[in-house]
């Protein structure tokens, strides 16, 4: 349903896309994982026809980016980042705005939002510009869904959303897929990569890489381990010291570890730390994330 091959593009001085490759399947849940600045959204402007790209070819829905914008228009929905509905009008009234201008009516789809509707229901009266961020987010997918698209681009939608809407949201998606629509879904939470089919990690504008988030980390090569100790910056600069010491970086209130040596003896690491100065230090096995690898392939040549 999404096919990207090469897609470059530069402004000015800015490579903010280089060769990105990577499709998405009828049906699948598929992340753009990767942080501000790293080409989500130039890509998804490219795939939905607002940018053409310097280099490189893409269908969606079977349609050329280049030459079929209007069909592509018509079979994508798209939700930004920011909230860009109209905040003076009601819930109902953005809802039926959209699904006029697509020719449609909010009876003839309501079947493909009653699950997301029905919480937006009580407050159908209530203009969207004084909703809660968790019920904003809810209207824009409607919106973006009332029409009955093929495809649906979200581009950051959990941005700025409390922790309990971002687990709401990603369950209304997996009911989303289950009628068919594909989903390229962006976001720089890297716990999300957890709730996709699968991912392509990006960074710099480069794929890093593609596959189902439980392959990227079961194959990664290096062993993890956490480290605390009492002093959180003193930790950080004396594991930076450390002979044999591949990587290491904050994780929480732990600092992550990957050391050069398969044969690595905690033990060893912790009596040069104490000659830091340091003192009630844990170290044990760590398990990989999503975070981890991203972290390994982007700064790690």
């Amino acid at each position: 349903m999404i096919v990207a091959e090469n897609i470059s593009k530069s402004f000015k001085a800015v490579n903010a896309l280089q060769e990105v490759s990577l499709n998405v399947q009828k049906g699948e849940l598929f992340g753009l994982i990767g942080p501000d600045g790293a080409g989500k959204s130039t890509l998804f402007r490219i795939l939905t026809t607002l940018l053409l790209p310097d280099a490189g070819n893409g269908t969606v829905a079977g349609f050329d980016i280049k030459k079929d914008y209007k069909s592509i228009r018509k079979n994508v929905g798209y939700m930004p980042g920011r909230f860009s509905l109209y905040q003076d009008l009601t819930v109902e009234e953005n809802l039926n705005f959209f699904a006029t201008i697509f020719g449609t009516t909010i009876e003839e789809n309501y079947d493909l939002i009653k699950d997301i509707y029905k919480m937006l229901e009580p407050f159908k009266n209530r203009r969207a510009g004084n909703l809660s961020g968790g019920m904003k987010q809810k209207l824009a997918l409607s919106c973006a869904m009332i029409h009955k698209p093929k495809v649906l681009f979200l581009d950051e939608p959990t941005t700025g959303v409390d922790p309990v809407s971002r687990k709401e949201f990603w369950e209304m998606l997996k009911d989303v897929k289950k009628q068919g629509i594909s989903i390229l879904v962006s976001t720089a939470y890297m716990d999300e990569a957890s709730m996709c089919d699968r991912v392509a990690l990006i960074q710099k504008g480069r794929i890093l890489t593609v596959d189902t988030p439980d392959t990227i980390t079961r194959d990664f090569k290096h062993k993890i381990w956490k480290i605390k100790s009492q002093n959180k910056y003193a930790l950080l600069k004396s594991l930076e010291q450390y002979p044999t010491r591949h990587n290491s970086y904050a994780y929480g209130e732990f600092m992550h570890y990957i050391d050069q040596n398969k044969n690595f003896d905690p033990e060893v690491l912790k009596k040069h730390l104490f000659k830091y100065g340091l003192s009630n230090i844990i170290i044990e096995k760590a398990t990989t994330t999503i975070e981890d690898v991203f972290i390994e392939m982007s700064t790690v040549e």
